[in-house]
């Protein structure tokens, strides 16, 4: 698990004053993740988190309003999570000199890494999603922000023209590697398991194919000038 920001104000949630009580509220996070990653969130009983941490029951009510609340701030610090990861794919440093295949694997590595550390927590917000979108929803808005975030620094390999064919490309490639991920954590439907390094190696791989595609199919810049300039005559 990574550490994890507790001095947050949220709803439900107690915010903590003392150290020792921040420290009990991070373990009794760190715990209910951990424990998400082989049961269900009906599954995940207050009272045996309670003791895996060495805590009552009376303790973790003087922190969380509810298990719903409980489970919500698990949701709020694995999207603030994911927003860090994907912060650095905005074109600068380490991808500012990067090509495209390289820009491609450190895309889909962070998402691969950022799934891999709340597997449990984002699988039970899938299988909870029909009956609460609204958790799902978080995530829909990360996913956005990815594909906002990372355009740019993979725009910048793929030539000049062609610009909207290229962003849409690019949010198709997106939403197949989020797809497969999500059917990864959620049904493990194999060869690969989320867990798998080929995972990310054919994911990178087969997003670079989806853009090179769009390369080869958009014109460059200058021939649609050229074509626009005759069409003027």
């Amino acid at each position: 698990m990574q550490p994890r920001q507790t001095d947050v104000e949220f709803p439900g949630v107690m915010p903590s004053r003392q150290k020792r009580s921040r420290e009990m509220t991070a373990a009794l996070l760190e715990a209910g993740a951990d424990m998400l990653r082989t049961r269900s969130l009906a599954e995940l009983s207050i009272e045996a988190l309670c003791a895996k941490v060495g805590a009552t029951v009376g303790a973790f009510y003087s922190r969380f309003e509810s298990k719903e609340a409980y489970f919500n701030m698990l949701l709020e610090l694995a999207a603030r999570d994911g927003a860090h990861r994907l912060s650095g794919t905005t074109g600068q440093t380490p991808l500012a000199d990067a090509s495209l295949a390289e820009r491609c694997r450190f895309l889909v590595g962070r998402i691969i890494d950022w799934i891999r550390s709340h597997e449990g927590v984002l699988r039970a917000a899938l299988q909870h999603g029909d009956t609460r979108p609204d958790r799902w929803n978080t995530f829909k808005g990360l996913a956005r922000a990815a594909a906002e975030r990372a355009t740019p620094a993979l725009l910048d390999s793929m030539g000049k023209g062609g610009k909207a064919a290229k962003t849409r490309a690019i949010a198709f490639g997106l939403q197949v590697v989020l797809g497969t991920l999500i059917n990864a954590i959620l049904n493990d439907p194999g060869p690969l398991s989320i867990h798998d390094r080929e995972m990310e190696v054919r994911l990178s791989g087969c997003l670079l194919l989806l853009l090179e595609a769009a390369m080869k199919t958009t014109p460059p810049a200058a021939s649609v000038r050229r074509t626009s300039r005759r069409g003027k005559k």
